[in-house]
């Protein structure tokens, strides 16, 4: 292989750096009963740690990628690594609910923008014709923590102290921030366009269409999965450290499932990857309703509920991007951003629809509302369909 070929160093610690704000985004559910019992709170007003943090990001992300435009990449990329360690140090050492949910707000100052970012450092990175290559292996720090750092973090947080996963992500912002300094070189700012023509792209209702759909797909998984290690433990039996042990199954789901739905986005076609999968997961999570009680039948659906869920994420971003640049091609960028806010406003969207059913005491039916979601993301994905048709038709 020549060395024109090879991964840039830099792309390995934006991968360190996504690996640290993975586990920090999702971390909590694993140890959410563990925060209910020490801050003496129910476990619905637990999950807003979830909720809230996923709303923030939605929100802060579309405006802080177009106010720090102008900023140098590499400058910009410490500074929200060095934010997202404040924050996480921030939750470690609160004494309360109300500090440590400012602890999550400060990191979602860096999430959204990192990874809106870092992408296009990755790309810019890569070698010619290998920029899809670089992202995905910044990206795979995401999945990583879901398949390893989310379920340790969870085991240490139940069996010792739920602080030490958060202090353990701050060290793993340090050694990225480390990472990043030396590693990434100065990169020259270029912006999409103007911000009236990046603005300009929430006029376009097959942009906001397809931003429905993310919130609706992905956010559907979120009602039950919000809730799942108390699903675990309370419904379907498991102890609390084998329900931490059983996360590694849901992680190690949602990295095949990445690789194999970035696959189907590319042979099926996005809008018919997501039209199967979402079926798929509609169908999984009525089984899931019915299976719950069952330890047996639960191992399989877990690992058929985690691989659906995040298999669809490729499929959502080629949406997105392939509908930007047809519909807005001077904002591909804040395109890519309204997408991110799209993941996380689904986020929002499930946790608050399980939050409601376990406040009335119905954690069983965290399953339904999450069938219910999927069955609505398939109504704007058949009319983004037909408004959009593919463009590769030779």
């Amino acid at each position: 292989m020549s060395i024109q070929q090879k991964t840039h160093p830099g792309v390995y610690a934006l991968a360190i750096a996504a690996f640290a704000i993975g586990i920090a985004e999702f971390v909590v559910v694993g140890i959410l009963p563990s925060l209910a019992t020490a801050f003496q709170i129910s476990l619905s007003r637990a999950g807003g740690l979830v909720g809230f943090y996923a709303l923030a990001l939605a929100v802060g992300t579309p405006v802080l990628v177009l106010c720090l435009a102008r900023i140098p990449r590499k400058a910009l990329l410490l500074g929200l690594i060095a934010v997202f360690l404040a924050g996480n140090l921030v939750s470690a050492l609160a004494g309360s609910y109300a500090v440590l949910l400012t602890g999550r707000m400060i990191t979602t100052v860096a999430h959204g923008s990192f990874f809106a970012i870092g992408a296009t450092v990755a790309a810019h990175l890569a070698p010619k014709g290998q920029a899809g290559k670089a992202i995905a292996l910044m990206f795979a720090g995401l999945t990583l923590a879901m398949v390893i750092g989310v379920p340790l973090g969870s085991f240490i947080g139940n069996a010792a102290n739920w602080r030490l996963p958060f202090f353990a992500v701050a060290a793993l912002a340090a050694l990225a921030w480390l990472a990043t300094l030396r590693l990434v070189p100065a990169i020259e700012v270029h912006a999409d366009g103007t911000l009236a023509e990046q603005l300009a792209a929430l006029r376009q209702p097959a942009i906001l269409t397809m931003m429905t759909v993310t919130v609706l797909g992905f956010g559907a998984s979120f009602a039950a999965f919000t809730f799942v290690t108390p699903i675990l433990t309370a419904i379907t039996g498991f102890s609390t450290n084998s329900a931490s042990v059983l996360l590694v199954v849901f992680g190690l789901a949602t990295l095949i499932g990445n690789l194999a739905g970035g696959r189907w986005a590319v042979t099926l076609g996005w809008r018919s990857a997501l039209r199967r999968m979402i079926l798929c997961l509609l169908l999984a999570f009525i089984i899931l309703t019915v299976a719950m009680s069952h330890k047996v039948a639960m191992v399989p659906m877990l690992f058929i509920w985690g691989a659906l869920a995040f298999g669809m994420s490729p499929a959502f971003q080629a949406g997105m991007l392939e509908t930007a640049e047809r519909y807005a091609p001077r904002a591909v960028g804040f395109a890519s951003a309204l997408n991110i806010a799209g993941f996380n406003l689904g986020i929002t969207l499930g946790q608050n629809a399980g939050s409601v059913l376990v406040s009335h005491e119905l954690l069983a039916f965290t399953p339904l509302a999450s069938a219910v979601l999927s069955a609505l993301a398939l109504l704007p994905l058949s009319r983004l369909r037909s408004n959009t048709p593919p463009t590769h038709n030779t």
